[in-house]
């Protein structure tokens, strides 16, 4: 198992996977709803936004992907995720600690999540927008996912 954090921070969503002491992996994941309501404002039912779904829909897909490979998904209160989202805005976040994860099991989580994420959203949202289709570095999907605000964005009521 690799003993590195592998990060993946923007302003509108992160996931780090962490190693811990006894060999798992502290699986933390977030997303910022206040930059998507451009793309989401109106275009969801009251208590279901289409990026904190998403993110609830890949975390269990993470629970998922943990099992198949022989691993033990568990939900975790810890506060070792605290403080990784970069804004003050408002964030859902959720952690998982997943037990005995194969070798490489954190760069495969890594990029289903990212890819995946923005799939779920928008198969919610139907914006049935061009999306990229392997991750792309942090700060190149935010200058994308601006431009989907851009483009499909709906003013304010």
């Amino acid at each position: 198992m690799s003993q590195k954090e592998i990060a993946y921070i923007n302003r509108f969503l992160y996931f780090v996977l962490k190693p811990t002491d006894t060999g798992d992996i502290l699986y933390c994941s977030g997303v910022n709803v206040i930059p998507f309501l451009p793309i989401t404002r109106g275009r969801h039912k009251a208590m279901n936004n289409p990026v904190i779904r998403g993110l609830q829909n890949v975390n269990l897909d993470v629970r998922d992907m943990a099992l198949q490979k022989g691993a033990t998904p568990v939900t975790y209160n810890g506060t070792e995720c605290q403080g990784i989202a970069p804004t003050r805005d408002v964030w859902y976040s959720e952690q998982i600690l997943i037990k005995n994860p194969p070798e490489g099991f954190e760069q495969e989580v890594l990029d289903y999540v990212v890819v995946n994420l923005l799939k779920k959203m928008d198969k919610a949202i139907m914006l049935n927008a061009n999306l990229p289709e392997r991750p792309l570095p942090p700060q190149e999907l935010e200058s994308f996912l601006e431009g989907l605000c851009k483009q499909y964005g709906r003013k304010k009521d």
